[in-house]
């Protein structure tokens, strides 16, 4: 997902994604010849755009174990950096962030630029024709956002939603996929990142917006008067793994390294990674416009 705005869930820096699409796939068969993990320096480096809370974001000090990012004068930190920690202490590898925009990410794994990508990056198969993933470390369960005074706030199914005006973030599974599943909705440009969706939404320019249950519930802690539409009473989503599930991109045929990322994501479990995304919502930048 991306391109940028300083809002909620970023602090001052840009472009986004949790969910989002792929690049060109020549890339990725150029580099498929590749070999060694990247790691054999014991440097595990991981590229992020440290603008889409509570995924990941950026701020100026090491509060609450943020990391520094390389050429960077700020500090990244949310839900992608406790799991990059984790699996550098896991492997005893030192930890290495690089911000990039949404667009650079891929490319960037494929050429070894870096080692992996933990950026909330969705396992569709599109992806997986240009990289290899890692995990899942996450299990992100679509949603509806809407404000609480909206005629929609009430809504018990998707067919209830026909006729308002929603967008989503540009490039994703949610403005691509999941949008076009909610009869009549009038469909807007696509946002350039998740905090200008979530602006479009809070200044009134659509009606309720498509994103992922962490999205929103970093959301709904920086901008009280946003609630998340309980679908469970009427028709709903239909989403498959590759909707649902994040995970880390390594590149194509790099096993090795997959598979040590692996090994530590086993020993979690879907309550273990819910609790770790509390804490992130809990931390993260509540400064928007």
């Amino acid at each position: 997902m991306k391109k940028f705005l300083t809002s909620v869930l970023a602090v001052g820096m840009a472009v986004s994604l949790a969910a989002c699409s792929a690049t060109d796939s020549s890339s990725s068969s150029s580099n498929a010849g590749a070999t060694g993990s990247g790691v054999e320096d014991g440097v595990l480096t991981v590229a992020m755009e440290a603008a889409y809370a509570p995924y990941n974001w950026a701020q100026p000090t090491d509060a609450n174990g943020a990391v520094k990012m390389k050429d960077s004068e700020l500090y990244a930190n949310g839900y992608d950096v406790m799991t990059a920690k984790k699996i550098a202490e896991a492997n005893n590898w030192k930890l290495e962030i690089k911000q990039l925009d949404w667009d650079s990410l891929i490319p960037a794994v494929q050429s070894g630029t870096v080692d992996a990508v933990i950026a909330g990056q969705s396992m569709t198969a599109e992806r997986e024709q240009e990289v290899d993933f890692a995990g899942p470390y996450l299990y992100a369960d679509i949603v509806v956002l809407t404000k609480k005074d909206s005629k929609y706030a009430s809504a018990k199914g998707l067919s209830d939603l026909s006729g308002g005006k929603v967008t989503s973030q540009t490039g994703t599974i949610w403005y691509d996929t999941l949008i076009p599943q909610i009869p009549n909705a009038n469909r807007q440009s696509a946002a350039e990142s998740a905090p200008a969706m979530l602006m479009a939404l809070e200044t009134g320019q659509v009606d309720y917006v498509v994103t992922d249950m962490p999205t929103a519930e970093g959301a709904i802690v920086a901008y009280p008067d946003m609630q998340i539409v309980d679908l469970s009473g009427g028709d709903n989503f239909q989403v498959s793994d590759e909707d649902v599930n994040i995970g880390v991109s390594v590149r194509k045929g790099n096993t090795e390294l997959k598979d040590k990322i692996d090994a530590y994501l086993k020993t979690q479990t879907k309550d273990d990674f819910n609790a770790q995304m509390a804490e992130a919502v809990k931390i993260q930048p509540l400064e928007h416009n």
